[in-house]
Formats: C-alpha cells, structure tokens, sequence
C-alpha cells in the first residue's frame, strides 16, 4: 500500500511560490502577444526597408567605422563619478549619526576618486578630440 506524504508549505516559500506564478503569467502573457502581432502585422520585404537609416541622411560608403577607445572610457569616467554621488548623497544625510568616523571614510573614498581623476587627466583621458 502506497503511503502518501502531505507536505505543508511554509508562507515564507508560499510567498515565493506566488512570485513565481506571477513571472511564469508575465511570460505566457509576453509570448501570447508577441505571437499574435506575429500573425496580424503586414510583411512587406523591401530591400529599401534593410538600408541603414540615420537622420534622415542616405547611407555612404561603408556601414562599419571604428570608433576610438577614449570614447567609451570617457563614458566609463562618467559612470564612476555619478556612482560617487550616488554613495555621497545617503552618506549627506546620515552624517550626523556617523560622526568623525563617517566623515574620515568619506574623504578616503573621495581621495581615492580624485587619484583616479588626476590619473586620467595626466594619461590624457579627458582631452576630447
């Protein structure tokens, strides 16, 4: 005779149990959509509708360029220094409860950004040309 076991369920998993309902709903409902605006959208290939398009201007020459790595580390300069003022406004307004403490740890971070500003400044990071 087969013995059967009754698992009772936590809340806490129960609760999980419901978020992964929710995504699994999220994800027939995308897929149902997407497969119906497959079905009823017109289909017109035209070689003109595969023609690199950018402001209004035609396409010359090749499509590919190369582009300079300063960009992107410029880019990645910008980045950092908004994640610093991310960390910087939260520390702003507890400083009363994290005292002289707060405000040493505070100027470490701070002097560790600004050799990272004058390291890329003297590498010629920041000169945009």
């Amino acid at each position: 005779m087969p013995v059967v076991v009754l698992a009772v369920m936590s809340p806490f998993l129960r609760s999980y149990l419901t978020v992964v309902w929710f995504g699994l709903a999220s994800f027939l409902v995308a897929g149902l959509l997407l497969g119906i605006s497959a079905l009823i959208r017109p289909n017109k290939p035209n070689p003109e509708k595969l023609l690199t398009y950018e402001s209004g201007v035609d396409p010359v020459g090749d499509g590919w360029s190369q582009s300079q790595i300063r960009y992107y580390v410029f880019a990645l300069l910008f980045v950092i220094f908004d994640v610093e003022a991310v960390f910087i406004f939260p520390w702003a307004t507890q400083l009363e409860r994290y005292a002289v403490f707060g405000l040493v740890e505070m100027g470490v971070f701070v002097g560790i950004l600004l050799l990272g500003l004058v390291y890329a400044w003297r590498k010629g990071v920041l000169r945009w040309v």
